[in-house]
This record gives structure tokens, C-alpha cells and sequence, in this order.
């Protein structure tokens, strides 16, 4: 008997592999992806603002990185006994004006070397509400009084006219770019649930709309309704009954891998898991001959892994090997 509703995976999606340049960006969600990519040997940029929560905030921040922006003071606001950017999660926060500087410049630098080789851009929308301030939507609140700010929700309209600027000058100037969307499954409570429901259905029409006028850049993976239909069950949710299980995150994974990854990225992946078990291998004589055979072995995997696909990066597990071979 099926006892869940299967979610139909789409056809037709971009083909990732270990040298593909990915830039991930949005909610939560696209942190624990892009943490998984990031174990699979992909190499990922994982949100360069922090988390990112609405599509605008997303936008915002992906014109920065285009234009190589560099922040100053003035950018800043003291709040707490911290220097905050309103356009930044609190990660890049400072009781230094100086160090949160360094923290943002340093990533939006980053970032910027890569945003136009990037095969892939992965964006993760969370809600469709907004807090402005001033007339300027941010990306975090910090913690300052509600009142400070105007809450609202986006429009289909707004969100379809401001990624369609963005992705027609991202295009011109990067033909081969793939846009892969998802909506986070973790749900905002504190909207209440009906307009939680209705978020998501701005962002999903959104999606939509930009799929149908970029039909070859543009597309979208369910991990939204993996989780709403396939998963639909709270022993799927975290302690707080919002966020997804580490178990609920790998289900999707395993999706996204089955719709996303190429053969090549399949093979890598499969090769680097058997070297990390290997590795983790607790031996009963770590100075014995075997072992050091053992260990000289996986060192000859990976370096015929590197011939073969020479933009992977195993320096962490060679070095593992070299301290183990030296003891």
C-alpha cells in the first residue's frame, strides 16, 4: 500500500557537476543545500548576506555582488551595542564598525570574482512579507522595535517585474546561466497559517510567471511540496514544529541528487563517501604496516580522482592521511 502522496519530480532540469561555479541564496534552506553540495565536493557560495528571507532582499543583494559594491559606515546602524547592516544577517554583525565591514566586503568581494562565470544561481524564497524602512525593504529587522518598520506583502506582479530586470541584465552579460528555484518548506507561524498560505502561493505564482517568460534559464525544484505532501507527517519537523527535520532535509536532497546531478557528479560523489568511511575506519594497530598500506591506498585514490577531475578539492582528506602515515 502507498501510504504518502508522491510529489512528481520535474524533467528537464540543469545537470550539476563538481566544477560548476553555484551561487546559493535565500532562507535557512538554501544553507542546509548548499552544505550538502558542499559534502558532495561541489563548491558552492552559500548566501554571501546570510540568510535571505524575501525575493526583493534576494534581488537587492544579487545587484550588490553583480556591481561589486563596498560598503562603508555609513551603510551601518549602531543598535545594541553592535554595528548591524540593514541588508545582512546578524552573522556579519560587530561591536566593531571596522570588523563588520571586513565580514561584509570580504564575502561581497568573494562573491562578486565569481557572479558572472556562475553556471548556476539556486534561490530559496521563505515569505512574500516585507519589512520597509524608510521606503527601503530589509533583509533584517536586527531586532529593532516592530514600529520602527511598515509590514506588507509583495505582489506576484512586483516580484515577476523586479526578477525579470534583474535576470534580462544577469543573461545579457552570462548566456549559459541557469536559475534554479525552490520554496522553503519551513513555515512563518508568527504570519498566522492562512497567510503563511498565502505567501507561498505569491512566491509560487511568482516562480511560475518567470519560468514561462525565461522557459530556458529558469526552473523550479519542489522541495516545498516534498515536504507538504510527501512528508506530511510532524515526525518530519524539527522541536519547534516549523523547521524540517535533519532527516526531513536529507529526503529532499536525495530528490534534488535523483532530478539535479549529473552521472559525473553521481560518480564523485559515491567515490568521495567511500573515502570519508575509510577514513573514519578506527584501526585495532594505527602504527602497523597494514595500516599504512590501507592509508597509501586511499592517497592513490585521490590522486587518481584528482587526475580525473582535477578541480576537486580532497586537501582536507590528504592531509588526514599524511598525519595518520607520519605517527
Amino acid at each position: 500500500m502507498n501510504f504518502l502522496t508522491p510529489v512528481e519530480l520535474p524533467s528537464g532540469l540543469p545537470l550539476l557537476t563538481q566544477s560548476d561555479e553555484l551561487l546559493l541564496m535565500g532562507s535557512c534552506f538554501a544553507t542546509n543545500m548548499g552544505a550538502l553540495l558542499a559534502d558532495a565536493k561541489f563548491r558552492p557560495d552559500i548566501n554571501p548576506f546570510g540568510v535571505l528571507y524575501n525575493p526583493l532582499s534576494v534581488s537587492a543583494a544579487l545587484r550588490e555582488v553583480a556591481a561589486g559594491r563596498i560598503y562603508t559606515e555609513e551603510d551601518l546602524f549602531f543598535f545594541r551595542e553592535c554595528w548591524h547592516s540593514p541588508m545582512h544577517h546578524g552573522d556579519f554583525s560587530s561591536p566593531s564598525a571596522e570588523e563588520a565591514l571586513q565580514r561584509i566586503n570580504t564575502r561581497l568581494q568573494a562573491a562578486h570574482a565569481r557572479i558572472h562565470q556562475l553556471e548556476c544561481l539556486l534561490l530559496t524564497f521563505g515569505t512574500s512579507w516585507v519589512y520597509e524602512q524608510t521606503e527601503h525593504i530589509v533583509a533584517n529587522c536586527h531586532k529593532q522595535p516592530e514600529s520602527v518598520f511598515t509590514r506588507r506583502q509583495l505582489s506576484v506582479q512586483e516580484i515577476v517585474s523586479d526578477y525579470t530586470s534583474l535576470f534580462s541584465g544577469l543573461i545579457a552579460r552570462n548566456p549559459k546561466l541557469k536559475v534554479i528555484f525552490t520554496v522553503s518548506p519551513i513555515r512563518h507561524v508568527r504570519d498566522g497559517m492562512h497567510a503563511n498560505q498565502l505567501s507561498k502561493a505569491t512566491l509560487l505564482l511568482a516562480i511560475d510567471q518567470l519560468q514561462a517568460t525565461f522557459p530556458e534559464h529558469v526552473f523550479y525544484f519542489p522541495a516545498y511540496e516534498l515536504l507538504l505532501d510527501e512528508l506530511r507527517d510532524y515526525r518530519f519537523y524539527a522541536d519547534d514544529m516549523v523547521h524540517p527535520s535533519p532527516q526531513a532535509v536529507r529526503y529532499v536532497w536525495e530528490k534534488f541528487v535523483q532530478t539535479c546531478l549529473s552521472e559525473d557528479a553521481l560518480e564523485i560523489m559515491q567515490e568521495s563517501e567511500n573515502i570519508n568511511k575509510a577514513l573514519s575506519h578506527k584501526p585495532f594497530h594505527p602504527e602497523s604496516d597494514g595500516y599504512k598500506r590501507f592509508l597509501g591506498q586511499i592517497v592513490l585514490k585521490i590522486d587518481r580522482l584528482n587526475k580525473k577531475y582535477p578541480y576537486l578539492d580532497f586537501q582536507n582528506e590528504k592531509e588526514i592521511c599524511h598525519i595518520r602515515l607520519k605517527q
